[in-house]
């Protein structure tokens, strides 16, 4: 299946607007749909399905189908091949855990957004000069949110994601350093919850991430810096 891609620029102002993306990680496949409508119903609709997930690329596809109106990538892409495979099955973004350049042109050979991992602030300005779309900034566990403030500094219009390491009790703290948007794993989409099927849990989760972004984002939170 190939899908009418979205305007790279709008994939990245859509994942702007609510400042979380879910990075979905699935043991089983079948409970995909209820997940995503679970994320959608609590105000992400960003939700990124990792390549880790059994028959990845045919679940992109049946939730391009059944959700039109979100926003559906993949994740842990690391080759041109894989790239090209969730393309047509309609993933409207990329993202990878690595800076790979062929992975970069291959997506946007295709008209689609390109989200490629980098640790370092040369890894960083690289990957951003050829153009990518939104930097994935990890394993951000290992940095923290003042690595994105300093990285602010000589870097002002770099436009980056955190990605591992992100929790609740931490997601304001990235905002207020100067992320465009989290990735947001287990502390989001929780194994536990979706072995048990609580999908309640996860629309709750989503909601409280999504107020925590909003909250760091209010005028107040930025001129006081209160939490």
């Amino acid at each position: 299946m190939t899908t009418t891609a979205m305007a790279r620029g709008d994939v990245v102002r859509r994942m702007e607007a609510t400042g979380v993306v879910a990075v979905v990680r699935l043991t089983d496949p079948a409970v995909g749909e209820d997940v995503a409508r679970a994320l959608i119903a609590g105000g992400v609709d960003a939700i990124e399905i990792t390549m880790t997930v059994p028959r990845a690329a045919e679940l992109i596809e049946t939730l391009v189908e059944a959700l039109p109106n979100a926003l559906i990538g993949a994740g842990t892409v690391t080759t041109p091949e894989t790239a090209r495979t969730v393309i047509d099955a309609g993933a409207k973004f990329v993202v990878s855990p690595v800076y790979r350049p062929r992975l970069v042109e291959a997506c946007h050979e295709r008209g689609v957004a390109s989200m490629p991992g980098c640790f370092s602030p040369t890894e960083i300005l690289a990957a951003w000069d050829q153009g990518a779309d939104l930097i994935k900034i990890f394993p951000a566990t290992s940095l923290g949110p003042s690595f994105i403030k300093d990285l602010r500094g000589p870097f002002p219009s770099i436009k980056v994601m955190p990605t591992g390491g992100v929790s609740r009790d931490n997601a304001a703290d990235w905002i207020r350093a100067g992320a465009a948007a989290i990735g947001v794993g287990s502390a989001l989409v929780d194994p536990k919850a979706v072995e048990a099927r609580r999908f309640d849990d996860i629309m709750a989760r989503a909601r409280a991430f999504v107020d925590a972004v909003r909250g760091a984002r209010s005028p107040f939170a930025k001129a006081t810096g209160d939490r």
